[in-house]
Order: C-alpha cells, then sequence, then structure tokens
C-alpha cells in the first residue's frame, strides 16, 4: 500500500526547518533526497566492510567487491540490460555522456552527422560539440515547437544515411515533457545510426526497459534517485561498448601492462579505471532496491495526481504561465513565470518561506531562448510531496506576487 505518511518518515531531512517553516523541498528535479535505507547502507559499508575492491584477497576486500558486484546487478536487473557487464558505473550523467562522447571521437569522420533535441540539458550539448570540433563532424538539432514537444517531422527530415548518433533525453529537465523516445530510436536504427538516451530526468518516475526500448545507451545518475551524489551508470550494448576506446588509463582497466604494450580488461573492467566510488554504488543499489519497494506505478500515479492538482492551483493565479505541454505527455515538473517579475525575485522569497524551488535556465538555455526568457521557476514533484505542501508552494507564490508587483 502506498502510504504518504510512512514514505515520508523514511526521508529525516524532510522533518527540519528552514528560515522558521518546515521545509517544503520542491528541487527534485536537481537531485532528490535520501531515505534512511539508503543512508544505512552508507553507513554499514564505512563501518563495517570498508575496503578497495577487485585486487585484494582479504575478507575487507571481498565483502566489499561482493556488495559492489551486487549493486551492478540490481542496476542490471532494474533497467534489463541483457548482461551485467553491460553496466558501467561512473559519476553521474555527465561523466557516461562524455565517456560514449570520448569513445567516438574515433569512430566519426569529416562530414558525418549527429543529431540532439532542443530541449537538452547542456551535459547533453557540450560534449557533442566539443566531439564536433575533434572530428569535423556536424551537429544536427530537431527543434522545439510552442508546447515544448519536439517536432518529430523535422528529426525525419534530419535523417539520412549521414547520421551516426542521435541522442536525446528521455525526460526534459526544463519543462518535464516526455520524449517520443521509442519512435525516436527505431527511426534512427532504419538508418544505421546509434541512439544515446539521457534518462537523468526519467528515472526517478519510470522504470526503462532498454531491451524492449532498443537503445543503444541509456545513462543515469543515482542521485535522481534517492541515492547518493557522485556514482551513476552507463548502460551500453555490448556490441557497441566493444566498439568504443577506454576512456581513462588506470589500474582495474587493464589485462596486462608492460612498457612496449598495455592490453585491456574486459567489460564492464575496461571502462572503470581507478577505485570507484564503492560506497556510492553499494548505495546506488540500495536505493534502487527503495524504488522499486514503493512500485513505480504507484510512484507515476501519486505523482501523476500531484502534478494535476498543483497545475490547477497555480494556473488560478492572474498571471501565472506554465511552459511546457499538456499534463498527459509530461512529468511532474511545472516551470512557469509571473508576468513581469524575474523568476530569481520569488524563488528568493519562496525560500525564506521554508520553499526549495530551483529557478533559472536550469542548464537548458536553448529553450529559454527559445521562449525569450531569462529562466524560470521550477517546481519539481516526488512521490514523498504532499498536497499540502502544494497548497503552500501556491501560497507562497501569491505572496510573492503581492510583494514585487
Amino acid at each position: 500500500m502506498f502510504n504518504i505518511d510512512n514514505i515520508r518518515k523514511d526521508f529525516p531531512i524532510l522533518s527540519r526547518k528552514v528560515h522558521g517553516k518546515p521545509l517544503v523541498y520542491l528541487d527534485n528535479g536537481a537531485t532528490s533526497q535520501t531515505p534512511i535505507q539508503v543512508i544505512d547502507a552508507i553507513v554499514d559499508y564505512y563501518s563495517n566492510y570498508n575496503a578497495n575492491i577487485h585486487r585484494g584477497v582479504h575478507t575487507l576486500s571481498q565483502e566489499a567487491t561482493d556488495k559492489y558486484e551486487e549493486a551492478r546487478h540490481k542496476i542490471q536487473h532494474h533497467f534489463n540490460a541483457k548482461h551485467a557487464h553491460e553496466i558501467i558505473m561512473t559519476s553521474g550523467t555527465t561523466e557516461s555522456i562524455n565517456l560514449v562522447a570520448h569513445g567516438f571521437a574515433s569512430l566519426l569522420k569529416k562530414d558525418d552527422e549527429i543529431i540532439v533535441s532542443a530541449l537538452e540539458h547542456h551535459s547533453n550539448i557540450v560534449p557533442w560539440q566539443m566531439l564536433c570540433e575533434k572530428t569535423g563532424a556536424i551537429l544536427r538539432v530537431i527543434p522545439m515547437n510552442d508546447s515544448g514537444e519536439l517536432v518529430m517531422s523535422a528529426y525525419d527530415n534530419l535523417l539520412s544515411d549521414k547520421t551516426k548518433l542521435v541522442f536525446v533525453n528521455h525526460i526534459s529537465n526544463a519543462l518535464g515533457t516526455i520524449n517520443p523516445i521509442e519512435k525516436i530510436i527505431k527511426k534512427a536504427h532504419q538508418v544505421g545510426a546509434a541512439v544515446l538516451i539521457d534518462g537523468a530526468q526519467a528515472c526517478p518516475h519510470v522504470k526503462p526497459d532498454v531491451q524492449a526500448l532498443d537503445a543503444d545507451f541509456y545513462v543515469a545518475s543515482a542521485h535522481k534517485m534517492c541515492g547518493p551524489t557522485g556514482v551513476g551508470m552507463l548502460y551500453g550494448k555490448e556490441s557497441w561498448l566493444n566498439k568504443l576506446p577506454p576512456y581513462q588509463g588506470g589500474g582495474e582497466m587493464i589485462a596486462e601492462v608492460t612498457f612496449e604494450k598495455t592490453t585491456y580488461a574486459d567489460l564492464p573492467h575496461k571502462f572503470e579505471a581507478g577505485t570507484p566510488n564503492i560506497c556510492g554504488g553499494i548505495a546506488f543499489g540500495a536505493a534502487i532496491d527503495y524504488l522499486n519497494s514503493i512500485g513505480f506505478d504507484n510512484i507515476a500515479s501519486y505523482e501523476h495526481e500531484l502534478l494535476e492538482y498543483a497545475s490547477k492551483k497555480l494556473l488560478e493565479i492572474e498571471g501565472l504561465k506554465i511552459y511546457g505541454p499538456k499534463l498527459s505527455h509530461k512529468t511532474s515538473v511545472i516551470s512557469f513565470n509571473l508576468e513581469g517579475i524575474h523568476p530569481y525575485d520569488v524563488g528568493t522569497i519562496l525560500d525564506k518561506l521554508g520553499i526549495a524551488v530551483r529557478t533559472g535556465h536550469h542548464c537548458a538555455q536553448p529553450i529559454m531562448a527559445y521562449f525569450k526568457i531569462p529562466g524560470t521557476i521550477r517546481a519539481s514533484f516526488a512521490f514523498y510531496n504532499t498536497k499540502e505542501e502544494v497548497d503552500i508552494l501556491v501560497e507562497g507564490v501569491k505572496k510573492a506576487k503581492m510583494m514585487l508587483s
């Protein structure tokens, strides 16, 4: 049973106060909060079996290795990857994308084309621009429309036999738009292009099946999924990962080293140079266990209820505009502005009321440029938020409007 009161008890931070007011945390799009079950996993690691992994013969090392690889298998099963070695542990979505971009530098040639969408986070734009500068490949952009959705007919026109790679987010961090990634992947494969899906914003809300999607690469961060910061994953089809060269050199990623020649380890270790974030990886596995114990169908249903309620209440405020698609095409993100008022000023007042929202361009400046605005106020909801918190947000926005008008 989905019991919001019991769920909120799992998150110690939700009981604190900010500026003397109960915390209303609505910045889940930036990072989610961490339940006690994940915190306990972190404490357990450092208290009982803190050691380096894979190379030690002593008991602590073996225990840490077992727990770390167990977490890899949890991630594999959660995303339905065919093999555990298709899961590469990284520092997060950004490193995962950069790893793939680095690898494609050896596969692309001048005038090859790669396609990005207009809805991307900077982390899924800048690495590809750098790749184009390095290789002479050409970056093409799928445009967006006034509803904050991709123009799929334009995508069809961009695809050609020159297209080598397509990268798009599953869900927009700035608008909450759910992109039609199944269609995007299928159409790209028809011209022989690989596809990378940025799942950072999707994974807290849905349970992606990478085999059903037929994604070539899928990336995510633990800290969006009730896990710790500084750890994430890259899923890559075995065939693609074998084509890419190592991203970094060092310990763990080697098979044999001599001064004349080095040979590399098999997957996944080929891409995991150096001591990893062992505790983070183990805690990532614990976070996945926690989310699955809640149930993603329960999460999706409850968050959509919050989204509908909050959208209705906010739109009752005169001069408030919400950016993005209709509710059936988005997840629990509301990106909005008050007419004639800078979003930063609204966010500052909301903070004084204990309400945490994100203001600015959300690392998605092309979206803001399209709408000709400096940024938005973004309220992003999680399954541990409540309608009562929505009411507090609405009253806070009304107060900010009164003070700033």
